[in-house]
């Protein structure tokens, strides 16, 4: 195990929970003795998320950790890499007087996800999630209670237990995600074991929510096996909105109503 890490690497942690840094610099660890080189190499490049976001996700305390959702990688553009799954920086506001509002409707796994929350509630008909039937919705969602923001949004996931990791913490144009996901998988195999170690594993039932091929290559982890998987296309297929295990998973929680 090297004795040392890259500084901006290691500077990253700052935005993480004291609770879950033991875990993340096992991680890195096992991340650099897997393929020597690569964070020295990330650390001189350019990627995302900027501004040492890099551990964002891990600001929620470790023994609140209810739901692990994994996703692909941070959005490639840098306003909208934030460090926390699906959670586009260039989101504001969520709502328009025809739907959704511009940003979100660009932010194609957001804008689904969304959507799947709508239908399960049963604010929209799953065969019909166009601008017509969006409208009337935006229009009663934006004076009845509901939140009105992304970061209302992510506050309830968070009030629910949600990690919103990444199963690629970084992106890079000239990096495919799925090699880029190969480099971190050590580091979410600590990450899992630090929950099961933790006491916050099986015992306390928390769920794995696999986004996509790429997320779902950690079903074959041993650190997966006591965790419920949970497992669906990721939100950026127009299926995901009608996904029934989603839907289930989801609907309930009522991420839309302000708490």
């Amino acid at each position: 195990m090297p004795s040392t890490l890259p500084g901006p690497i290691q500077d990253a942690l700052a935005l993480a929970h004291p609770s879950w840094k033991p875990h993340l610099l096992e991680g890195l660890h096992g991340v650099a003795a897997a393929n020597p080189g690569y964070l020295d190499a990330l650390a001189l490049d350019h990627y995302l998320p900027t501004g040492q976001r890099l551990f964002a996700a891990f600001g929620l305390p470790l023994p609140d950790v209810r739901y692990v959702l994994v996703g692909e990688g941070p959005y490639p553009r840098a306003e909208s890499a934030t460090g926390v799954c699906f959670m586009d920086g260039a989101v504001g506001t969520l709502w328009s007087e025809t739907g959704l509002s511009k940003p979100v409707n660009r932010a194609t796994s957001l804008r689904n996800f969304i959507k799947m929350l709508l239908v399960a509630d049963g604010q929209l008909a799953a065969g019909d999630t166009g601008g017509a039937a969006l409208a009337p919705v935006a229009a009663k969602a934006r004076v009845d209670g509901s939140i009105q923001t992304l970061a209302q949004l992510q506050q309830n996931l968070t009030r629910h237990g949600f990690l919103l990791l990444n199963a690629a913490l970084v992106f890079r144009p000239h990096v495919p995600p799925a090699i880029e996901a190969r480099a971190w998988l050590p580091f979410l195999q600590t990450v899992l074991a630090g929950l099961a170690d933790s006491g916050a594993g099986a015992g306390a039932g928390v769920k794995l929510v696999l986004w996509g091929k790429i997320a779902e290559q950690l079903k074959k982890l041993p650190q997966c096996a006591a965790l419920e998987q949970v497992v669906s296309e990721h939100p950026y297929n127009l299926s995901f909105i009608t996904h029934a295990g989603m839907q289930e998973l989801f609907g309930p929680m009522r991420l839309l109503r302000v708490t």
